[in-house]
């Protein structure tokens, strides 16, 4: 570059400088070094206004530039996720019948009902309730006329979103549902719920002690090793 091509650079960047472009906005129409920018520049006093606008421009660029970042991280964690439940696949294998009836044995120890006669299993998560909307009929041999459902609904939510869903889910016909129980949200209470599943917790009930009472004695044989 010839020096009066040069000088006609410095005028130019001294221009857009004092018009209150930032150092990296001029660089897209001048083609010199940052420190040449800089050099030039650097006793030419911005307005408040326009050093209002170059602050206001780099902390939107840093607020982007976190977003980016939080959103890499997430796209990482997911594919981990991704491939560590590959792995874990791999690891299982084959699910047997007997495998099932394990799964599920052990699953109603943990939320299953366990008075005399009168049986069920409540989760809010669709894929534990699924598996053991199956089990019940598969591995308990309960007919799905005898299966009914209940739902445990946080106030403000919709019941008959909800009662579409777990129906659609499990098979069980709206009209076996027991009567929804809403949670009455309290002004007064200074409890922060956290965890609002928007179709609420689910219920799947039956009444049949014969049943009810084998499935307990399954949990003694399976905790006897028995099984």
């Amino acid at each position: 570059m010839g020096y009066f091509g040069r000088i006609e650079d410095k005028f130019q960047a001294q221009k857009l400088r004092r018009k209150g472009l930032s150092y990296k906005e001029i660089l897209t129409k001048i083609y010199v070094s940052k420190s040449t920018i800089s050099s030039w520049c650097k006793d030419i006093e911005l307005t408040k206004e326009q050093k209002l606008r170059l602050l206001s421009k780099k902390q939107f660029g840093q607020r982007k530039g976190s977003l980016v970042a939080a959103d890499n991280k997430r796209r990482a964690r997911i594919l981990r996720t991704e491939l560590i439940r590959k792995e874990a696949k791999k690891e299982v294998g084959k699910i047997s019948k007997r495998d099932k009836f394990i799964a599920g044995v052990a699953l109603y120890v943990a939320e299953g009902q366990k008075g005399d006669g009168k049986g069920g299993f409540a989760n809010s998560d669709p894929e534990l309730i699924k598996f053991m909307t199956k089990w019940f009929m598969q591995i308990a041999k309960l007919p799905l006329s005898k299966l009914r459902g209940a739902i445990w609904l946080h106030e403000g939510l919709s019941e008959t979103k909800a009662k579409n869903f777990w129906s659609e889910l499990t098979g069980i016909p709206k009209n076996q549902f027991h009567k929804t129980y809403i949670a009455r949200v309290k002004s007064d209470s200074r409890k922060i719920r956290k965890n609002i599943h928007q179709y609420g917790v689910f219920a799947i009930r039956f009444s049949d002690s014969s049943v009810h009472r084998k499935i307990m004695g399954w949990i003694y044989a399976l905790f006897d090793d028995r099984i």
